[in-house]
């Protein structure tokens, strides 16, 4: 493959082809690969557009990943695959077989039913609503209501944590601490289980602050940014955190996911 060209992968799915693409870009993380391209067609329903997308892959040297859950197209996306000598990954069909072979069961073979309109999909809707509405302490008295309530200095991604764990059906509010800001009484009021506080490395912090302001066209040595101010608050914080008795989490060189996984084992 050429320097200049990219490198292209094609995401096949009969529904909208999240979960392979999930996998992919994880996968991605692992390479230096930063000229890729990620091409998601979905809704595929017959063998000419499974055709259609292998002849694609083929001349632009890619490989594809796929969500089949029909047994003839799952046939004729391997087919396709050996006759243009396309790498082909399937995501799902392992993981179907292991279902298979372990439980005695047969799959459903219905498309999309990862994202039909059942119970679970209207609560995260709703738990996101909550999260961008009670998004930085906006409404104090939401405290009595969320099921988990983030607590942290500014910039230690409580805002991403939020939405993050929403989409888990959780309804998150998170609330900034600073020294001059009088925590909510609400706080005093929940179980400390459900709140957490989130800390993290002075220096990345100082790092992330003085970003923030060089993109928000601001001097990046602004107090907000300053190694002091940054100590004193976390220091705050973790006064805060050891008065309330709730736990904590430091955030440093974490990803968004990696801290959720953390917070959702502690509830």
């Amino acid at each position: 493959m050429n320097q200049g060209q990219a490198h292209f992968i094609a995401i096949c799915s009969d529904s909208i082809g999240e979960t392979a693409e999930a996998v992919v870009r994880a996968t991605l993380r692992q390479f230096e690969l930063p000229n890729t391209e990620i091409k998601r067609i979905m809704n595929v329903r017959s063998e000419d557009e499974v055709s259609a997308v292998m002849e694609e892959v083929a001349s632009r040297g890619g490989f594809v990943a796929y969500t089949l859950v029909q047994p003839e197209l799952r046939e004729a996306i391997r087919e396709e695959a050996v006759r243009l000598n396309v790498r082909a990954v399937d995501i799902m069909g392992p993981m179907m077989q292991a279902f298979i072979d372990t439980f005695n069961d047969t799959p459903k073979r219905t498309p999309g039913l990862l994202h039909r309109l059942d119970e679970d999909y209207f609560k995260r809707v709703e738990a996101v609503e909550f999260a961008v509405n009670n998004d930085d302490g906006k409404d104090v008295g939401a405290i009595l209501k969320a099921d988990l309530i983030l607590l942290g200095a500014s910039r230690v991604s409580k805002t991403p944590l939020s939405i993050f764990l929403a989409h888990k059906g959780l309804k998150v509010m998170n609330y900034p601490v600073v020294p001059e800001l009088t925590p909510p009484t609400q706080l005093r009021e929940v179980h400390p289980g459900k709140i957490v506080g989130l800390t993290v490395n002075p220096e990345h912090l100082v790092k992330i602050r003085s970003a923030r302001l060089q993109s928000m066209g601001l001097p990046d040595d602004a107090h907000y940014a300053s190694m002091q101010r940054v100590q004193d608050e976390l220091k705050y914080a973790q006064e805060l955190f050891a008065d309330l008795g709730c736990p904590v989490i430091d955030v440093t060189d974490k990803a968004i996911e990696e801290t959720a996984a953390l917070i959702m084992k502690q509830l």
